[in-house]
């Protein structure tokens, strides 16, 4: 440390009382977290204020600032962002542990909620924002969207509301990590570990597009792994109903979406946006997992976005990047991220039937077929039998038997050919 702890009086600033009832284990995190102290220089200056225990006047940023381990500007920043954080604490019925992180519209806390002593996640719109009419429109919007929405695979909704001026909203707790992090320490994802991923993720779409919803932001930061082994949907503040069409006319031209991972009618700013986008943006989060690559990058999010929508840039196809990939999950990437639209799985239920197709070791059944192709095939091979097989549609009963007989017609055509042709060879050798 730089000098003897007893060698400058403490600074004294207004709220430096106030900071010893803050939690102290949140401002240690805060100050390593910035780099502004040392883990070791922490621990000494806890020491000697647990030494100095007779002395309430002084708080540990009296003492760090003391020791010139932080300088006044430093303390002074940090109490004023405990401060902010305090203020946005007095929620009724819910006691505030620490700060989770920020987001663009809001600050998340682990909270524990009072009445069922549970652990839970709530999330507080920013103060700059709280003053527009919109955002809180916006905000609350959010929570009802995720009120409709209860699944194993999406992270719940539980409480939503408005206390002293803070519009809140109260989320399931869940402890894990996101694709986004393992994506950051240059981790790949291995074939069946990604497709079991995704395929609970696909489950969770699912689930929402059954009940008109579309989530609009599907990205490796929005798909935790818990530490159970489960897989959550996060972050609803995109999503919104397919039916609403109002809602749609007012993003008309609005490119909405995260760059790297953002549908071509997204970027386009289409209003008749649908399921499909979310199949687009989970192919290209799928396609990140098992090459370690975005789709598609540049150096700005314009030249990224106009990439997914210009037909004459191609997707270098991922078993191409990594060579360990399947060819068969390479076609169903490229199913999921076909530019057009039409060209996709229809709905969450079509993905999950190759998905499950790759896992079990099998070739998907859909991927890469011709639009009206994969209409009929989905309808076949999804429609189960009473002894538990797949049965076949009579479309494509048909279509298989016209086959068969046109096959059989060809080959008793050229058997005919055959004998008449022994047959004129024996007559011409008897005649010789």
């Amino acid at each position: 440390m730089a000098t003897s702890l007893e060698s400058n009086p403490p600074a004294k600033d207004k709220d430096s009382k106030g900071l010893s009832s803050l939690n102290e284990f949140n401002l240690e995190k805060s100050i390593l977290r910035r780099g502004l102290a040392t883990a070791n220089e922490i621990e000494l200056c806890k020491a000697h204020k647990a030494k100095l225990a007779g002395d309430s006047s002084k708080s540990l940023l009296d003492i760090m600032v003391e020791a010139r381990v932080l300088t006044k500007n430093q303390c002074t920043r940090l109490l004023r962002e405990m401060g902010e954080s305090t203020r946005k604490l007095d929620i009724p019925g819910y006691q505030i542990i620490e700060k989770l992180g920020k987001g663009s519209m809001g600050i998340v806390y682990k909270a524990r909620q009072t009445s069922v002593d549970r652990i839970v996640a709530v999330k507080i719109l920013l103060d700059a924002l709280a003053q527009n009419k919109e955002f809180i429109k916006r905000f609350d919007r959010e929570a009802k969207i995720a009120a409709k929405l209860s699944h194993n695979n999406i992270v719940n909704a539980i409480d939503a509301g408005e206390m002293n001026g803070y519009h809140f909203f109260v989320m399931e707790y869940v402890e894990g990590s996101t694709i986004k992090d393992a994506l950051d320490r240059n981790e790949v994802y291995d074939e069946k570990t990604a497709l079991r991923i995704v395929l609970a993720v696909a489950e969770a779409l699912k689930h929402a597009h059954q009940r008109g919803l579309i989530h609009r932001d599907i990205k490796p930061e929005n798909v935790i792994l818990t530490k159970d082994g489960n897989v959550k949907l996060a972050d609803l503040g995109l999503a919104r109903l397919t039916a609403d069409e109002k809602w749609a006319m007012s993003e008309a031209g609005m490119a909405i979406g995260t760059p790297y991972y953002i549908s071509p009618e997204q970027v386009r700013g289409q209003v008749d946006v649908d399921i499909r986008a979310d199949i687009y943006s989970l192919g290209a989060t799928l396609y990140h997992m098992v090459t370690g690559h975005v789709p598609y990058s540049g150096d700005t999010p314009s030249e990224v976005m106009r990439k997914h929508v210009d037909k004459n840039v191609m997707l270098v196809p991922p078993d191409h990047l990594n060579t360990h990939l399947s060819s068969g999950l390479g076609m169903v990437v490229e199913t999921m991220m076909a530019k057009n639209r039409e060209n996709r799985y229809r709905n969450p239920d079509d993905l999950i039937l190759d998905l499950k197709c790759l896992i079990q070791g099998e070739s998907p059944m859909l991927a890469g077929q011709k639009p009206d192709t994969l209409a009929v095939l989905a309808e076949g091979e999804t429609k189960e039998g009473a002894g538990g097989g797949h049965e076949i549609s009579d479309a494509i009963m048909a279509e298989w038997a016209g086959y068969v007989n046109g096959r059989n017609s060809l080959i008793a055509a050229l058997a005919m050919l055959l004998a008449l042709s022994i047959v004129t060879n024996v007559v011409f050798l008897a005649t010789r």
